[in-house]
């Protein structure tokens, strides 16, 4: 029997059996950068293993984002942890990226442990790489591990499956909320199958949209950049977009997600990046030869992610994200793509397409020491902005993150 099918196998066993097999289990931390380069290998394994379709997850975006925020200033310093968990034989299992990050307030240091890329908004899912049916074991093993280190104050665990979290509060006490749930849209063999099952009210704006632009006479495209070459300009176009929608009046906020130079430098590496790969696609709605819309995507395994989107103000009355989106799900289908990921977060404009849900959960776990626990109170009455904690919250000034 295959190392694989053993660990695989792992789901059914019982509490002591799993405590038992994360016992074998070896962790390697990973704390530079040359290191995370070279996990590359066991990142690809655990991508087609686990059957991965977030871009979040991918080597490329892990490598672009510590190359692009990680700070080493006098009021904080970030250094990677990368939890590489292998059976004896070194088959890799499971990694579980986090970043520990270190806070100076005058001449107190709190030191957290947060999921890479906890970010302002650009890494939408934070969640580890896990061999299916090993989530007990991996989360027996990290809990070992935590127990083991003693340069913690608090971890904030991200991304979690319900089995997952479970595993994880097993070990240890841990405050637990729901994240912003997923919404998935499950495609079947044709577009006409998908409308058919819509409910009336999106089938109803469907037709308006395709109808008011035929009947002003405006003939459509959906372009799509996918090269390394076609993807910087379309991104450009992109960004344009998307500050025209957040600088529009609008009873729903959308704010500006690139605003910062270093957000933007973000997203240029990491699309490069992942284009060479072939897994971007910039989605362009071109009207009378004009780019109205845009939306970036990531086609991961056999899903299509759908990120940021942009549109030009002067046609909001066509509903032209509506359009673009309906066509961006008919490319999906005609590339024999199996889910569209329309992203976390809940709002009519991706729900009333029928998505499923995907939970999330986040915890935090603080460490037992008095000195932990006062740190992680401190630290969140100034986060809230408790008066109180002011003067606090003058030093935190100088330990506060710069995303630019």
């Amino acid at each position: 029997m295959h190392t694989q099918d053993l660990f695989l196998r792992s789901s059914a066993a019982s509490p002591a059996d799993s405590h038992a097999t994360a016992a074998r289990l070896s962790v390697e931390l990973v704390t530079t950068l040359p290191g995370l380069d070279a996990l590359r290998p066991d990142y690809e394994f655990l991508h087609r293993t686990t059957g991965n379709t977030l871009p979040f997850c991918l080597h490329e975006w892990h490598v672009c984002w510590c190359e692009t925020f990680l700070e080493n200033g006098d009021g904080i310093v970030d250094e990677p942890r990368i939890h590489v968990l292998r059976t004896p034989g070194g088959q890799c299992v499971g990694i579980v990226p986090m970043i520990l990050t270190r806070r100076r307030f005058g001449p107190f240091t709190v030191r957290s442990i947060d999921a890479l890329g906890a970010d302002p908004a650009l890494t939408e899912i934070r969640s580890p790489l896990i061999a299916p049916g090993h989530e007990r074991t991996v989360a027996f093993a990290l809990q070992r591990e935590m127990a083991a280190a003693r340069d913690w104050d608090w971890v904030v665990w991200r991304g979690l499956g319900s089995e997952l979290s479970a595993a994880l509060k097993a070990g240890a006490a841990l405050r637990t909320r729901a994240a912003p749930p997923g919404y998935v849209l499950d495609l079947p063999a044709s577009w006409e199958q998908l409308r058919a099952g819509l409910k009336r009210n999106i089938r109803e704006s469907l037709r308006h949209c395709y109808n008011s632009l035929k009947r002003d006479g405006h003939a459509f495209e959906l372009r799509v950049a996918a090269s390394a070459a076609e993807v910087p300009a379309a991104l450009d176009r992109f960004l344009d977009l998307h500050r025209r929608r957040a600088a529009m009046a609008s009873s729903v906020t959308h704010p500006d997600r690139f605003a910062g130079t270093v957000l933007r430098s973000f997203l240029f590496r990491v699309c490069t990046r992942l284009a060479q790969r072939g897994a971007v696609r910039v989605f362009e709605l071109v009207i009378d030869g004009e780019v109205v819309a845009a939306r970036v995507g990531f086609v991961v395994g056999e899903g299509l992610y759908l990120y940021y989107s942009g549109f030009e103000p002067r046609w909001a009355r066509y509903s032209v994200m509506t359009t673009a989106l309906a066509e961006i799900i008919k490319y999906a289908i005609a590339h024999e793509l199996r889910t569209v990921n329309l992203s976390p977060g809940t709002d009519v404009g991706k729900t009333r397409w029928g998505p499923r849900e995907v939970h999330y959960e986040e915890a935090v776990q603080v460490a037992r020491p008095l000195r932990s626990q006062v740190a992680r109170a401190a630290y969140g009455q100034v986060r809230t902005g408790n008066p109180a904690a002011l003067w606090l919250a003058k030093l935190h000034g100088r330990a506060q993150r710069s995303w630019g």
